[in-house]
């Protein structure tokens, strides 16, 4: 197990966190405890732990409808979840499953067992994530591909909806690809490509997301960014990549990129598809007007531009 991987135990009891700590002493894992489930809700959102030990009988939020929550949010739905009770009855049991549990444990529980499901739980989630990880890569750029980024975008939105905050996105394609392709072949093509990954990447804030769509499109996904930044964040790019002297090098030419910018408003309610529509609207603006340029969506230039940031 990797020394990164954190356990969250949501448990009214402290004797139970006394335990669980005791238990799990000498595990690579870092414990972090919440006695509601209103609390262990807002512990997870901010430290999205790998796997969580949830008691089933809780004042307030009992440990099912905590459940019901994080599986019902695509950004909580994939950790694993074991459930502590007292309750051996198969009824219990069964709906523990059916609302997505991975295994329970029934109080009071034996230290050996209590380690085993741990160390099989973060096991499995560690290979997952590996599998998982390596699935939403782009094999070309290292970049995350177009699974990754429809799932992101999806989870960014709706923390952004949460918070009160903005998300804001590019979208971009290199101009004229297939006349590189056509004029220099298919591995200097792939060298662009690999090349433009790249310098998306150093544009990139630790918290942003590059993806790559697929032949010459690119996106990026600015968590907690409005209309302005997004805007300032593409045109850094635009200018590194019609600069870029490996390009140039490479070719004995340089390339240029059509960019779309829009982003959500502090607390406005949108699907992916709204935020995607505003984005490609804006990249067709840019296509149609000559191509090498940036556009921020005609929404955003409306309506944010000068006050969202």
């Amino acid at each position: 197990m990797s020394k990164t991987q954190s356990i969250l135990l949501i448990d009214d009891s402290k004797l139970i966190h006394k335990l669980v700590r005791k238990y799990l002493a000498d595990l690579d894992v870092t414990l972090h405890v919440a006695t509601t489930g209103m609390q262990g809700i807002a512990n997870i959102n901010k430290r999205r732990p790998d796997l969580i030990l949830l008691d089933v009988t809780m004042k307030g939020l009992s440990g099912f409808e905590v459940c019901q929550r994080l599986k019902a949010d695509p950004a909580t739905h994939d950790i694993p979840i074991i459930f502590l009770t007292r309750l051996d009855d198969v009824a219990e049991k069964v709906k523990g499953f059916e609302l997505g549990a991975m295994d329970y444990v029934t109080k009071p529980f034996e230290k050996l067992e209590l380690r085993a499901r741990v160390r099989s739980a973060l096991q499995i989630q560690s290979l997952l994530g590996m599998l998982t990880k390596e699935a939403r890569r782009d094999g070309l750029t290292g970049l995350h591909n177009r699974r990754y980024f429809d799932d992101r975008l999806e989870q960014e939105i709706h923390r952004a909806q949460r918070n009160k905050s903005c998300c804001g996105l590019l979208l971009l394609d290199v101009d004229y690809f297939k006349q590189v392709n056509d004029e220099f072949g298919h591995p200097d093509g792939d060298d662009v490509i690999k090349r433009v990954g790249v310098l998306l990447g150093e544009v990139s804030r630790r918290s942003d997301v590059a993806c790559r769509f697929g032949g010459d499109e690119f996106a990026l996904i600015l968590p907690d960014v409005g209309g302005r930044q997004s805007l300032k964040a593409a045109m850094r790019l635009w200018k590194e990549v019609r600069e870029d002297d490996l390009i140039k090098d490479r070719l004995g030419r340089g390339v240029t990129v059509s960019v779309g910018v829009a982003a959500m408003l502090p607390g406005e309610q949108m699907k992916v598809e709204d935020l995607l529509k505003r984005a490609d609207e804006a990249l067709y603006t840019s296509k149609r007007n000559g191509k090498d340029r940036v556009t921020l969506s005609a929404f955003n230039a409306e309506h944010d531009y000068a006050v969202a940031g």
